[in-house]
């Protein structure tokens, strides 16, 4: 079957067996940050935006996107070399492979909640699955991410 939809801005066309899981699409038109970790929608690892929703590409069929804009890691590289900085100032990239998904959870709470508490980043990264750190690492990161982007809204930190 043919599938048509947007992927990081541009429009695609793929041809695609009827089970296709989105996150094999996607992979397959080069969007290699969006990675396999369970399979079960348990890890994160495979979150991408639909409609500027984040979802478990691992457990989307592929051709419930028809015609929906799709985002990818690579659709949002400023956001997310900017705020991957802080992550990987605090220590908290060690091997990785669950940054991507991290990065994308993150962008998706910030927009939804510009001033989370503590115990909202937590509980909004929560299926965030990573082996290598305790998550303070992150949970740094996302807050010196937040005071900067104060800063550099409204010039100091009460802004």
């Amino acid at each position: 079957m043919k599938l048509d939809f947007i992927l990081n801005g541009k429009k695609v066309s793929s041809d695609i067996e009827a089970d296709s899981m989105l996150l094999d699409v996607v992979r397959d038109m080069g969007c290699l940050s969006v990675k396999r970790g369970c399979d079960s929608s348990s890890c994160g690892l495979c979150t991408v935006f639909v409609d500027d929703m984040p979802v478990l590409s691992c457990s989307v069929i592929a051709a419930r996107v028809e015609g929906k804009c799709v985002t990818t890691l690579e659709g949002l590289q400023k956001e997310a070399v900017e705020f991957g900085a802080f992550i990987a100032d605090q220590g908290a990239e060690q091997c990785g492979f669950c940054n991507p998904g991290l990065i994308m959870n993150a962008i998706a709470m910030l927009r939804e909640n510009p001033d989370p508490t503590d115990e909202e980043i937590l509980s909004y990264l929560t299926g965030n699955l990573c082996r290598c750190s305790g998550y303070e690492g992150q949970l740094r990161g996302i807050k010196s991410y937040l005071e900067f982007k104060k800063v550099k809204k409204g010039g100091n930190a009460d802004a």
